[in-house]
């Protein structure tokens, strides 16, 4: 029987954590437990223990009788002028375009389809478009709540396209940009997230990698984003209503599992997804 679907702010948003274990209960729990209220205001505490990770070797994916995304649409937005106009930035956004379009058609959605179900069947997706928000966030410190009501009025502006079932929007903020959601923050204790809005309004989250945490020992900051943007692209593919979809109670969500492990596909560092039939990290 499919479980009904989470209204908003009610399912566990799902992080790309610090280079350290991500927890396996929601943030706004974990607040709570720090003695925090799960707001959007900043909590500041590292939530990790910052020991080395581990896939546990009893994972196992479960199908909750959510949707799943099948052809996935991907849509960039940068935020912030610099994108633009820093040659630095300007080249990461260029070569973050450049690991969609090539990593929507290569084996690592291909390994997905073992997560196919009666009615959404999971295949290549495709790049439809980017957009430079050259208007700055109003302060430097910009919570999930704002994020998401930002993103609305752009769609309803017609400044970025309309929501579908298929449409991913990832969201990338410039250096010194914090992102605040649930009384945690980026470089604090995440690195990156996805969640939704509604039933069909799906989108990423993608603080600049400024810190070690984020950066994870990888070689550059472009290597750091594709990384964790695989990691919330498998996520949103299999579970975009996150707890909806392909979802281990104990463990998270498919990238969760695997969090930090990386491999190369198609020139770009990608992190690697758990594989309930493999029953390991691919």
């Amino acid at each position: 029987m499919k479980t009904p679907f989470a209204k908003p702010h009610e399912e566990p948003i799902i992080v790309a954590p610090l280079h350290v274990p991500k927890p396996k209960t929601p943030l706004s729990s974990l607040a709570k437990k720090a003695g925090k209220k799960g707001t959007d205001d900043d909590g500041g505490d590292d939530l990790f223990d910052g020991k080395n990770f581990k896939a546990p070797s009893n994972a196992k994916l479960v199908y909750r009788g959510g949707p799943l995304l099948t052809s996935t649409q991907i849509y960039t937005i940068f935020w912030g002028a610099n994108w633009n106009t820093k040659p630095d930035l300007k080249a990461i956004m260029t070569g973050v375009n450049a690991f969609f379009k090539a990593i929507m058609v290569s084996p690592l959605i291909d390994q997905l389809s073992e997560y196919n179900v009666p009615g959404y069947s999971i295949g290549h997706g495709s790049v439809i478009g980017t957009k430079n928000i050259t208007a700055a966030p109003p302060v430097t410190s910009i919570t999930d709540t704002t994020i998401r009501s930002t993103l609305q009025s752009w769609i309803h502006a017609g400044i970025v396209p309309a929501n579908t079932n298929n449409i991913l929007y990832f969201i990338y903020f410039e250096p010194n940009i914090k992102v605040s959601m649930q009384g945690s923050a980026s470089c604090t204790s995440f690195c990156g997230y996805h969640s939704n809005i509604g039933n069909n309004l799906f989108y990423a989250v993608m603080p600049y990698p400024s810190c070690s945490g984020c950066l994870g020992g990888l070689p550059t900051p472009l290597d750091a984003l594709t990384g964790t943007s695989s990691h919330e692209l498998c996520e949103a593919i299999t579970d975009p209503i996150p707890g909806n979809g392909w979802y281990d109670s104990h463990n998270g969500e498919i990238g969760d599992i695997c969090a930090w492990t990386f491999k190369k596909v198609a020139g770009y560092t990608v992190q690697k997804e758990w594989s309930n039939a493999a029953k390991k990290c691919v």
